[in-house]
């Protein structure tokens, strides 16, 4: 069983020995504006992501994880943003709330959360998984029944917000349809069902600006996507949105490529047809989706390190 739940605020290592200036393991722990990681003691975050290649191995199914929905996105993905981009007690928004796996990974992490569904029957289900899971640091998690393009539903996150006594969001998390590949419903305002590609990047641009007027200043915005193929060939989608989230004012500070082998549902019973179909058609077999960075520029000019006497902020 894999548990990788682990604390980011290590203890103070009383074997460490000192460096040039006498500071041992209990000095003040050196973190950014943005993460609780030390950086006095980066070496031991092993199990944390620097690297653009995510080898995540099989779905994380600890506590009430589980991989029973069509486009549900491993609980490693969340994990890790969280990890590298909140601090413990920080607001998380997920857009695009689905089953709950961001809200629940916040719940293990100690950071808030708000999810915006737009289906009510998978709204409801999200919220018992959340609520099954442990909430040690008891912290707040809502789902919030939605359309993420309207501003309406944008003040209410924002409502939601201003009961935690934040202004803004600390990290934002987007998992949208990757257009057309999976229908999740038949409303119109799913955007699954865009009837164009221009339709769906306009209403995903939606989303992003309303994303980014929630998200605070300096802090990262998580963009999970996949491309596809229409019409014998690829559709880039993945660039098309990042594209999206660069005219909204967003920096684009990474690409992570994950790999998704055994993570599919449907497609493993169909590998030879695929494979024969791409050995006919030329084409070949997604086996990947990207995890892409995004930051709101900051208007502070200091270098967002902190020492523990002060909190500062990158620009």
């Amino acid at each position: 069983m894999m548990v990788h739940y682990q604390p980011l605020l290590l203890p103070p290592d009383e074997n460490q020995p000192a460096d040039d200036a006498g500071h041992n393991g209990s000095r003040p722990a050196k973190t950014t504006s943005f993460s609780d990681i030390d950086l006095n003691r980066w070496k031991e975050y092993e199990d944390v992501f620097t690297g653009t290649l995510w080898l995540l191995g099989a779905r994380d199914k600890t506590g009430p994880h589980v991989g029973d929905y069509w486009g549900n996105f491993v609980p490693q993905i969340p994990n890790q943003v969280l990890r590298r981009f909140t601090k413990a007690g920080d607001a998380v928004v997920d857009l695009f709330n689905g089953m709950g796996t961001t809200l629940i990974e916040c719940r293990h992490l100690g950071r808030h959360g708000i999810g915006v569904e737009l289906l009510p029957q998978i709204a409801d289900k999200a919220r018992h998984r959340i609520a099954a899971a442990a909430n040690q640091h008891d912290v707040t998690t809502t789902v919030l029944v939605g359309d993420s393009r309207s501003p309406e539903t944008a003040g209410r996150v924002r409502a939601e917000l201003a009961a935690l006594g934040k202004t803004h969001a600390d990290c934002v998390i987007l998992h949208p349809p990757y257009h057309d590949i999976i229908e999740f419903s038949d409303d119109p305002a799913d955007l699954c069902n865009a009837p164009t590609l221009e339709s769906f990047l306009e209403q995903f641009r939606q989303v992003v600006l309303n994303a980014v007027d929630l998200l605070a200043d300096g802090r990262f915005l998580a963009l999970v996507i996949g491309d596809k193929f229409e019409h014998a060939q690829l559709v880039p989608l993945g660039f098309y949105c990042a594209q999206v989230c660069m005219e909204a004012g967003l920096q684009f500070k990474a690409i992570n490529v994950k790999d998704i082998q055994g993570n599919e549902r449907g497609k493993g019973k169909s590998e030879n047809l695929w494979k024969y179909r791409a050995l006919r058609q030329g084409f070949y077999i997604f086996k990947h989706e990207y995890i892409m960075l995004f930051r709101k520029p900051n208007t502070s000019k200091s270098n967002g390190v902190s020492d523990g006497s002060s909190r500062e902020h990158e620009s």
